[in-house]
């Protein structure tokens, strides 16, 4: 089954399986991956689903949207491989996607 790794604030992995036609913030809140609180929704308007994309993985995503770039520019913590959970959608593609999540949300 696909999967894809969180690495958590504190340093310890977390995998959990792709689930298609969800969000990767959808996937994460279903496994209770610290960090990640999704507060509305999937609708690219808190941030709090923020994650740091491995390098590796950057350029096979879907291109950043106008909306999600907005909401990153207002986050301190946000870096080249920044992204929303809830923009990324799950696909069998991103098996053995890696991503960060960072101290703090917005």
């Amino acid at each position: 089954m696909p999967a894809v790794t969180f690495v958590l604030a504190s340093g310890a992995i977390q995998e959990v399986p792709l689930t298609e036609g969800s969000s990767l913030m959808e996937i994460a809140k279903m496994h209770a991956v610290p960090g990640i609180d999704g507060d509305c929704g999937g609708c690219c308007a808190c941030g709090t689903c923020h994650v740091i994309v491995d390098e590796a993985w950057r350029n096979r995503l879907p291109p950043i949207t106008s909306a999600e770039a907005q909401m990153l520019a207002i986050h301190a913590g946000a870096d080249p491989g920044s992204r929303l959970a809830c923009q990324i959608p799950a696909t069998a593609a991103l098996d053995g996607l890696r991503v960060r999540v960072p101290d703090h949300q917005f």
